[in-house]
């Protein structure tokens, strides 16, 4: 006789947080808008004005959550350092 001994796991979904909305709303916009070619003077600029409306779109964010979303940004704007192989002089 076989017994199936997995136990049966209850899985409620939850849905994303405001956090992962508004992170993912920031990272859409910055694919959407190119700002990822502007310099470092426009992303800074643009970053601004987009983070203002995040927060009142977004305003059960904490303080601390709205500077993680900027830093986000920040670092999603940056380029790609590519590593180079091993044994390739820098």
């Amino acid at each position: 006789m076989t017994t199936n001994n997995k136990k049966k796991v209850n899985r409620t979904t939850v849905g994303p947080t405001s956090f992962d909305q508004a992170r993912d709303e920031l990272f859409s916009h910055i694919l959407r808008c190119g700002v990822i070619e502007a310099d470092l003077e426009q992303q800074k600029a643009w970053l601004d004005d987009t983070m203002q409306y995040i927060v009142e779109r977004y305003n059960d964010l904490d303080e601390e959550q709205v500077n993680q979303i900027r830093l986000l940004g920040d670092r999603f704007c940056q380029p790609v350092v590519r590593r180079q192989p091993a044994g390739t002089p820098s």
